[in-house]
């Protein structure tokens, strides 16, 4: 495939859908296997390109507000997030495969006691339960996809991805070509992603003819039938060049490059979903951005640094996708387990923006914002000039949002209170200039906030 040079829109979200994978408790990959596996079904089908682009997009996205209800998943099944949703890609609606599935995934680590009322309240309100962790799913996706500028067929496609065939599904009962097209081909690969991971080709293709006049539109299922014995079709999904096989796929004419704008959009989308994961983290990056902004602000930053860094502020998170809500939202003291988890986050987030050829540099930020300057921080306690001035503004930005704002375990601070504690750590945790940059700027703030209040009186 020949590119001119510039940034694509498929390099960005096919790289950004590895973070989905991680937050649905799926092998790495999982999202680009499933747009392979959707493109051959679209493809077939003889979609036009209009539609096969909204097509690519819709399964390489259709997990974008699968954070949103990880903090209920943990609340209510007393379970894992990322275990909880892992293991459920493979359940079918029939009731003894629920059940197996609520009695192994239920309160596990609880005592008796607590696992059966657990165990009692889910079997009395589980079809609400599962109303309302999927509504919340797919609405917020379908509304992060639409801040990102896709289609409303996209938009449409993520709203109706867990309605079934037969009506079955959620949230709204869908059925037959009432649901959309592109919703019916993602939730099919999706399955057969899932069994092919687990156990082969075969074994995919076999769940999918189970569940078709139920789950699937027997028509997919019959296409998916006759790709069961092209074994290069099903080699291509653990291909080291799979990443780029898929970005093959989308269609040449309407390949789109990403401006400044856009990258803007995108950031900002994904730092909904890194977000929407905790009620304790709601709105988290986009207040990290505005403090890392007024910071480089007041250090006299050029306007389109400050820009990037507000961009790499919006995603430094991005890595506590992976990261169960049963840790990042626990009211108490973290086990050393749980610390190591926690301590996972920023190499996660490295990883994750090193894929993406445009913020690839802001991948140190993620990596990093943990570190201080006295080598005591994680993941690799690096120390002084190791941590760069970008990433001292973040972890500044970052530290001032989280002391006060609530936490599971404890409530916000005032701002005299956390610039307080913030200054006993200059020196070996925070840079003495960014602090004082970042107090500067709250306090011309507050200068501003005033004057208005004034002439409005």
């Amino acid at each position: 495939m020949n590119r001119q040079s510039g940034v694509y829109l498929s390099e960005v979200v096919g790289a950004l859908s590895y973070a989905l994978d991680i937050t649905e408790g799926q092998p790495v990959g999982h999202s680009l296997r499933c747009c392979w596996i959707g493109m051959h079904v679209g493809q077939r089908l003889g979609l036009s390109e209009s539609e096969l682009s909204d097509l690519y997009y819709t399964v390489l996205l259709k997990d974008i507000g699968c954070s949103s209800n990880a903090a209920r998943i943990c609340s209510l099944y007393l379970a894992d997030d990322l275990d909880f949703k892992g293991n459920y890609k493979s359940v079918d609606t029939k009731l003894p495969e629920i059940l197996r599935f609520l009695i192994a995934n239920t309160a596990r680590q609880s005592g008796l006691v607590e696992r059966l009322r657990t165990m009692i309240h889910v079997a009395r309100n589980g079809g609400e339960i599962a109303r309302e962790l999927i509504d919340t799913r797919c609405h917020r996706g379908a509304d992060i996809a639409r801040s990102m500028r896709f289609s409303e067929a996209v938009a449409r496609g993520i709203l109706d991805l867990d309605e079934h065939w037969d009506g079955s599904g959620q949230p709204l009962r869908r059925a037959g070509e009432d649901i959309s097209l592109f919703a019916r081909i993602a939730l099919m690969a999706q399955v057969i992603d899932v069994f092919f991971m687990r156990g082969g080709a075969a074994v995919a293709v076999a769940e999918a003819q189970d569940r078709a006049g139920r789950w699937f539109d027997p028509r997919l299922v019959a296409i998916v039938s006759q790709l069961a014995d092209d074994a290069a079709f099903w080699a291509t999904l653990l291909a080291n060049d799979l990443p780029e096989r898929v970005a093959a796929l989308e269609p040449p004419a309407l390949m789109r490059q990403v401006d400044e704008d856009y990258l803007d959009d995108i950031a900002a989308g994904f730092a909904q979903v890194v977000d929407a994961k905790s009620p304790f983290t709601a709105g988290h990056s986009d207040r990290v951005s505005l403090f890392a902004d007024l910071i480089a602000e007041e250090l006299g930053h050029a306007p389109e640094r400050r820009r990037w860094l507000k961009r790499a502020a919006l995603l430094h998170d991005i890595g506590k996708l992976g990261v169960s809500n049963s840790v990042l939202d626990k009211n108490g003291r973290l086990d050393e387990d749980e610390w190591r988890q926690i301590r996972r986050h920023p190499e996660l987030g490295r990883t994750i923006l090193s894929k993406i050829s445009v913020f690839h540099d802001m991948a140190r930020i993620a990596g990093d914002h943990h570190e201080r300057l006295d080598g005591k921080g994680y993941p690799c306690a690096i120390g002084g000039s190791d941590i760069d001035l970008d990433t001292r503004i973040v972890t500044a930005a970052d530290i001032f949002d989280a002391l006060t704002a609530d936490r599971p375990y404890r409530k916000a601070m005032s701002v005299p209170e956390a610039f307080a504690i913030m200054r006993a750590d200059v020196g070996t945790a925070l840079d003495p200039v960014v602090l004082a940059a970042l107090e500067c700027g709250f306090a011309r703030l507050h200068g501003v906030a005033a004057e208005g209040a004034d002439q409005a009186a």
